[in-house]
């Protein structure tokens, strides 16, 4: 190994801004089911099936519709 390095003609990460952040979420064991049956059938990870998801979600701008019952 090299006691020094030259980076001076290094170049930044491309891919940078697309890394993913890991982050905990709770979700509904049959949620979970469904992504990872879904996952066997075309063989992409459950978790890749979920980010795509949401990723269509986004660029379709879709909205939830929630109405919450309140009660007297």
């Amino acid at each position: 190994m090299k006691d020094e390095y030259d980076f001076s003609d290094s170049v930044q990460n491309p891919y940078f801004k697309k890394l993913k952040k890991q982050v905990t979420i709770r979700l509904e064991e049959e949620v979970v089911d469904y992504f990872k049956g879904i996952s066997e059938e075309v063989g992409i990870p459950y978790q890749s099936l979920i980010n795509l998801y949401l990723q269509d979600c986004m660029r379709s701008q879709k909205k939830l519709s929630l109405e919450w019952i309140q009660r007297v």
